[in-house]
């Protein structure tokens, strides 16, 4: 199997368990010393260090919503870079601090990059 085979085998993985809430699923492919960021309007609001930080916080958001589904638009490749276009919607769980009540729906379009070595994820950043 190709490099960018099994890149885009681990991304769709990530993204079916994504969408079930399967945090261990997430985290299966991703190196001890992850690195995560979330960026909005091009600021890294959230930086998360470390497969247990990022465990901590995937349970954590798993609370703030009753359905959720990422689906992948596209995917391009560059050496060990993934760049996926994707679309997102969720129906909310609870208040959050945002002013979205719960029951309320969020649909968003954003990209998730994702930085490889060795097979395993490194770096993740959620843009939108």
């Amino acid at each position: 199997m190709s490099n960018e085979a099994q890149q885009r085998q681990i991304i769709e993985s990530y993204v079916k368990a994504y969408n079930a809430f399967d945090v261990a699923g997430m985290v299966k492919d991703m190196h001890h010393d992850i690195v995560f960021e979330n960026i909005a309007d091009g600021i890294t609001n959230h930086k998360i260090l470390g497969i247990s930080a990022f465990l901590h916080q995937a349970e954590q958001a798993t609370a703030y919503f009753r359905e959720r589904e990422q689906r992948i638009k596209s995917i391009s490749f560059e050496e060990d870079v993934a760049e996926v276009e994707v679309s997102y919607s969720g129906v909310v769980g609870v208040d959050l601090p945002n002013g979205m009540q719960a029951g309320e729906e969020l649909t968003l379009e954003g990209k998730s990059i994702f930085y490889f070595e060795n097979g395993k994820i490194t770096k993740l950043q959620d843009i939108s």
